[in-house]
């Protein structure tokens, strides 16, 4: 899958501990896709990660070719379900 990553996002997977292959499983397969609020070039992806005991991966991306991930963290909100 092609995606670029803003400076911002390359930041924060670092800070937080986010692997990219997270990223990219979320981006190819988002188990909730919703769209943002205000933007709509963006839109909010979910996935489990099995590795951080079912954590629920929020991305924020704008769409695109190629998409670009411009944010991504845990979603505390969204315990186990995305």
């Amino acid at each position: 899958m092609l995606f670029e990553l803003t400076h911002h996002a390359r930041h924060a997977l670092e800070e937080r501990k986010i692997a990219l292959d997270w990223v990219e499983r979320v981006l190819a397969n988002p188990e909730q896709i919703e769209p943002h609020e205000f933007d709509p070039e963006l839109e909010h992806r979910f996935g489990k990660i099995v590795e951080q005991g079912g954590r629920v991966l929020h991305i924020v991306v704008a769409t695109g070719h190629p998409e670009r991930v411009v944010t991504a963290y845990f979603d505390r909100t969204r315990k186990g379900t995305p």
